[in-house]
């Protein structure tokens, strides 16, 4: 009996770390994704898209084997100027007819510290697929709200160099530099439903 009873215990503290994963879903009414860029070279004018998608699968225990995945409805941009917004979902921007989403895929995820991620992907705009890190805050606490549902929250912060997507449209101005700027600073606030 003895024996037996060593040799389960050897097996079980030899066996594996098994990582419970939870799968989450973006929560559409309580998320958006923003983005601002220089306008003039003076100020910086900001926008957002209203129609966003996305699926998470978390691992608490080894981050490494978490993943993100979203999808952003180009046509859903907003920068409070309809004109602008036109122009924006035309051929010389995002040219939405054509490439109607922007969509993000994780290929790694790197725990930095206390509720702080870095997570590296492939982000596709305009029919261009690029390499780009963005940088992920909170995520580690777990609220349910009236209803039942089990929730996490998260920002995520990055910046891309617009041309890296084939989109060049610019113009000059008189008195020097360009009428918009080539960063595009990006910051999303998520709210995602345990599924």
């Amino acid at each position: 009996m003895r024996v037996y009873f060593s040799l389960f215990l050897l097996l079980t503290l030899a066996a594996p770390a098994w990582s419970a994963t939870a799968n989450f879903v973006l929560d559409q009414a309580h998320s958006s994704a923003n983005f601002s860029v220089r306008h003039l070279m003076i100020t910086n004018v900001k926008g957002t898209f209203s129609e966003l998608q996305g699926q998470v699968v978390l691992d608490d225990k080894n981050p490494a084997n978490s993943t993100f995945s979203a999808s952003i409805g180009v046509a859903s941009i907003d920068t409070g100027i309809a004109d602008r917004d036109d122009h924006l979902r035309s051929p010389d921007f995002f040219n939405v007819q054509k490439f109607p989403t922007i969509d993000f895929k994780s290929t790694s995820v790197k725990k930095l510290g206390p509720a702080l991620y870095q997570v590296a992907g492939n982000l596709t705009i305009h029919g261009t697929t690029k390499p780009v890190q963005l940088q992920v805050e909170g995520l580690d606490q777990e609220v349910k709200d009236p209803w039942g549902n089990i929730k996490r929250g998260a920002r995520i912060t990055g910046a891309i160099d617009r041309r890296d997507f084939g989109m060049t449209w610019n113009k000059a101005v008189e008195t020097g530099g360009v009428v918009v700027g080539n960063e595009v600073r990006l910051e999303v606030e998520l709210q995602l439903v345990k599924k």
